[in-house]
């Protein structure tokens, strides 16, 4: 696991990662090669949506490896072809749709995600604003996923 944030990679080392690397120290490729070798990792998976990251899956992936692109980027980013297309590369990209729901809807009905570790704020609709502060400042507010809930009325029935 690569990352910035020392309370994610606390968070992967909890949930069964075996190495993490704070990409904001020096040599954070030579750093991963002294783990997987020199050609680098089977599956690069950027889920940040910043050009950083990006370049970084495009370094580190072995020849016959797969990048898949689930951050929202807001920005352009530089594909390195000169260098990729020797690789023979699989690129996806993609979020969380119609097609991949239902997997996430039964893993997380079934209890296969450990969502009390991973969920670490709950907000009211009405504290919107303050929980997208939160989410924007996740590092310092030590936040991995925030959860907004409805207000029903007292006399609702559902209050699922």
């Amino acid at each position: 696991m690569v990352d910035l944030d020392e309370n994610r990679l606390e968070l992967a080392k909890q949930l069964g990662a075996t190495h993490t690397i704070n990409s904001g120290q020096p040599n954070v490729k030579e750093q991963l090669e002294a783990i997987v070798g020199s050609e680098g990792v089977d599956v690069a998976i950027e889920a940040v949506g910043i050009p950083q990251t990006w370049d970084l899956c495009q370094r580190i992936v072995k020849p016959g490896g797969h990048i898949a692109n689930v951050g929202v980027h807001g920005q352009k980013v530089d594909f390195d072809i000169q260098d990729l297309w020797i690789k023979n590369l699989t690129i996806t990209t993609g979020l969380v749709n119609t097609n991949t729901t239902p997997m996430l809807i039964k893993a997380v009905a079934t209890n296969k995600l450990p969502l009390n570790k991973m969920v670490t704020h709950h907000f009211k609709l009405s504290e919107i604003e303050h929980a997208y502060e939160v989410f924007l400042n996740a590092s310092k507010e030590n936040a991995m996923k925030v959860i907004i809930t409805g207000q029903y009325p007292k006399n609702c029935v559902n209050k699922k």
